[in-house]
C-alpha cells in the first residue's frame, strides 16, 4: 500500500476545510450584521442612508438647464418608474457592446435634457442612484445572466477569484469559503449587493457597488481598479448576479 505524502494529506485537508465553508444558498449581507445594525436599517428615522435617498430626491425634482427635471416623466417620488426593470440593472447594451449600471442609465437621461454630464460617483449622481434603487426595495434582484452576458459574467468570475494585493487573497477567500466566520469584530458575509448603495458605518458615508469594491481593495493593501474601467463594471455584474433572487434593500447599512 502507497503512503502518502504530508503535504498530500495538507492539502486535502485545506480543500475540505474551503468546502465545509462554501455557502449553498445567497443569504442578504443583512443576515450577518449584528442586531443592532439590523434595527438601525428598519428604522426610517434611525437609517443613516436615507439621508441619501432624502438628498437624491431633491435632485431627482430639480430643474435642469432646460426646464426640465427626472420627476416631469418619473413622478415626483418616482412611482412611475418600472420597479422590476429597475431590479435588473446592471445591464448589458448589445448596440454599444458596454456594461450600463444603474449611474450611467441615470446619465444618459439625464444628457437628453442638460449638457451637465455628472462625472461617475459624484456625490450628486450617487445621491440619485441611491433614491431610484430605493424605489424598488422589496423587488428581487433579476439581472440577465444568458446570452452575451454569460461570457461577461466568466470574465468577471474569474476577477473575483484572482488573488490581489500584498494580502494575496481573492475577493471570494473572505465571501466564499468563511462567510459567518468572524474578522474584527464583524461577521464576514457573502458579499451580497443587493443593499447597495449601502450607509457604512466604518466610513460614514453611503458607498455603491463598485466603491465598495475599491475599498475592499484598498484593505487587500491592492491598487483598486479605476473608477469606470472594464474591471470594476465586470467584477460589479458578477457580484450583482450572485445576488440575483434577494431583495432589494437599499440604503443598507452594513459595517
Amino acid at each position: 500500500m502507497k503512503v502518502m505524502s504530508k503535504g498530500f494529506i495538507v492539502c486535502a485537508c485545506m480543500v475540505l476545510s474551503l468546502t465545509q465553508f462554501a455557502y449553498a444558498e445567497p443569504k442578504s449581507g443583512y443576515e450577518y450584521v449584528k442586531p443592532e445594525t439590523r434595527l438601525m436599517q428598519d428604522d426610517d428615522f434611525a437609517n443613516p442612508g436615507l439621508i441619501t435617498v432624502e438628498i437624491g430626491k431633491e435632485l431627482f425634482n430639480s430643474k435642469m438647464a432646460t426646464g426640465k427635471a427626472c420627476a416631469d416623466c418619473h413622478g415626483s417620488e418616482g412611482e412611475k418608474f418600472n420597479k422590476p426593470r429597475l431590479a435588473k440593472y446592471p445591464v448589458y447594451k448589445n448596440r454599444t457592446k458596454e456594461i450600463i449600471t444603474l449611474q450611467s442609465r441615470i446619465n444618459d437621461c439625464r444628457s437628453n435634457f442638460s449638457d451637465d454630464e455628472l462625472e461617475t460617483d459624484h456625490p450628486d449622481l450617487l445621491a440619485l442612484e441611491t433614491f431610484v434603487r430605493n424605489r424598488a426595495n422589496g423587488q428581487k434582484v433579476d439581472m440577465k445572466t444568458d446570452g452575451a452576458v454569460a461570457e461577461l459574467l466568466k470574465k468577471g468570475e474569474k476577477l473575483y477569484t484572482t488573488r490581489y494585493g500584498l494580502i494575496d487573497m481573492s475577493c471570494q477567500h473572505c465571501h466564499d469559503f468563511y462567510p459567518g466566520q468572524m474578522i474584527r469584530g464583524q461577521k464576514i458575509s457573502q458579499g451580497q449587493t443587493n443593499g447597495f448603495p449601502a450607509y457604512r458605518l466604518a466610513t460614514g458615508e453611503i458607498a455603491n457597488v463598485h466603491m465598495r469594491i475599491q475599498q475592499c481593495m484598498d484593505l487587500l493593501r491592492a491598487e483598486p481598479f479605476e473608477t469606470d474601467s472594464e474591471e470594476i463594471k465586470l467584477l460589479g455584474l458578477y457580484m450583482m448576479s450572485r445576488s440575483n433572487g434577494l431583495p432589494i434593500e437599499t440604503p443598507a447599512v452594513r459595517y
